[in-house]
């Protein structure tokens, strides 16, 4: 299949030019005008993809070369813009920023040349004048196979300072596609992980939304930008499919409980990537619980999974019948306390994995897990106590299974991201869950009669074998 869908990647020079406001304001504004928007993120950032599927209304995805393998970012891009009218990709960093080390990989340009797609270059111009053309002129150069299509010059501070802009950049051959100011209106507030998720921002996260777009629609040339975005090629990567990426992973060992006898041959498969009756999979949402990647639900359910999702700052009770259960990422340190007050919905979660359920937590799930957090009682589902901590850590990771689990099998290799200002002590279980290639050598996490619960956040579409494995152990235990 061939995807011709128009799509353009917004880059910067570095964080903090304008590419947010940028991509976000461009999806509300073309959306505005009847155009159906794929929204994407380079990188693995959840938040991001919050304020597009706002902008886009259609689901924000990400498009990450490291955690999922340059292989698979256009099948992904193309599920993703499947019946769409336009793409607009937002990059990540700096225009060739990447993995640490590792060259170009999972950089904003290698995603922008794995696409075909045309760049737009967001420069931030508050501080300069005329050098802003040898900043535009070294990253057009620097790489040929990367198209900067056009530049958008952000926080121009008025007539005079936007004519010596263009007058610099006459030079360069590349055009100007639009000019904004400063508007206070548009920012997004920050805190500790960067910006505050849109689950939590309610109508204020609508009204900025419609700021960016106002801003952007005002300030930039949309027909030249739409007219770029058709300019890409075609892509003949077949689209990304949960049912055939399961059909064509290699199927799961069966995981046996302690002391049962070996198992037996495994089900034939009765359909495209699952066995049996549907489980019900119950995944934690709401302000707290705001991190998950569409991928996973859509490879849960195509392994037999009705997935359903709770709030664990509202709800008393799991969803009647949960089999399993999938706690993400997000900031349970900021509502610790609403969390520790649900005492009802602790004691369920702790009784649903005491019971040998597969519980499959990430990060901010690792933390709800935990015997505490900041001092407040938790689910005490592992002997942890969890606190904040001055120290960020964050960076991709190379792991390795330790332990056989209900997600994975030990030896399983996956990519991962860590991205957390909080500790658990200890780190690690009696079963660790991964061992850490890269940065260090190290293990981390836990693995529990069917819990798994570690910081790493992984792309199951990478590995979508542990989403039927995690779904089987939920049939069978």
């Amino acid at each position: 299949m061939v995807s011709s869908v128009p799509r353009l990647v917004i880059a910067a020079p570095s964080s903090g030019s304008g590419k947010t406001t940028v991509a976000t304001g461009l999806m509300a504004a073309l959306s505005a005008r009847g155009f159906a928007v794929s929204p994407h993120k380079v990188g693995p950032d959840y938040i991001d993809p919050g304020y597009h599927a706002l902008a886009a209304g259609r689901t924000g995805r990400n498009l990450d070369a490291y955690l999922c393998g340059p292989g698979l970012v256009a099948p992904l891009f193309a599920h993703g813009a499947d019946g769409c009218d336009i793409a607009v990709v937002e990059g990540v960093m700096g225009l060739y920023d990447g993995a640490a080390g590792e060259g170009e990989l999972a950089s904003t340009a290698q995603v922008a040349k794995l696409l075909r797609a045309p760049v737009v270059l967001v420069v931030d111009a508050s501080s300069q004048s005329r050098s802003v053309a040898a900043l535009v002129h070294g990253f057009v150069s620097w790489d040929p196979d990367v198209r900067i299509g056009g530049v958008i010059l952000n926080k121009v501070a008025s007539d005079r300072h936007e004519g010596l802009l263009r007058e610099a950049l006459d030079s360069v051959g590349v055009p100007v596609m639009g000019v904004l100011r400063r508007a206070a209106r548009v920012e997004t507030p920050s805190r500790h992980l960067g910006l505050v998720p849109v689950a939590e921002r309610g109508s204020s996260a609508v009204e900025a939304v419609a700021a960016m777009a106002a801003q952007v629609a005002d300030g930039c040339d949309l027909a030249a930008l739409v007219a770029l975005a058709r300019s890409a090629g075609p892509l003949a990567d077949a689209a990304w499919d949960a049912g055939g990426a399961l059909a064509s992973s290699p199927p799961p060992l069966p995981v046996p409980s302690p002391g049962a006898p070996p198992p037996g041959p495994r089900p034939a498969l009765d359909g495209p990537g699952h066995t049996g009756r549907a489980v019900r999979v119950a995944v934690a949402g709401g302000s707290a619980f705001t991190f998950s990647y569409a991928e996973h639900a859509e490879l849960l359910s195509a392994a037999g999974a009705e997935v359903v999702t709770f709030d664990p700052l509202r709800d008393e009770e799991l969803p009647e019948g949960t089999a399993g259960l999938v706690i993400g990422g997000g900031f349970p340190e900021v509502y610790a306390s609403e969390l520790s007050a649900n005492e009802p919905l602790r004691k369920a979660v702790a009784e649903l994995a005491g019971g040998g359920a597969p519980v499959a937590a990430e990060c901010a799930g690792l933390l709800y897990l935990c015997r505490e957090l900041d001092g407040l009682p938790m689910c005490g589902v592992l002997d942890a106590s969890a606190r904040m901590s001055e120290r960020l850590t964050l960076g991709y990771r190379d792991a390795v299974a330790v332990s056989d689990s209900a997600l994975a099998g030990a030896g399983t290799r996956m990519r991962g991201h860590e991205f957390h200002r909080t500790v658990v002590e200890p780190g690690a279980g009696q079963g660790p869950a991964w061992g850490m290639r890269t940065p260090e050598r190290r293990v981390e996490g836990f693995v529990q009669r069917g819990v798994h619960a570690s910081y790493l956040h992984t792309h199951w579409a990478s590995e979508p074998g542990v989403a039927r494995r995690f779904v089987e152990r939920c049939r069978t235990s």
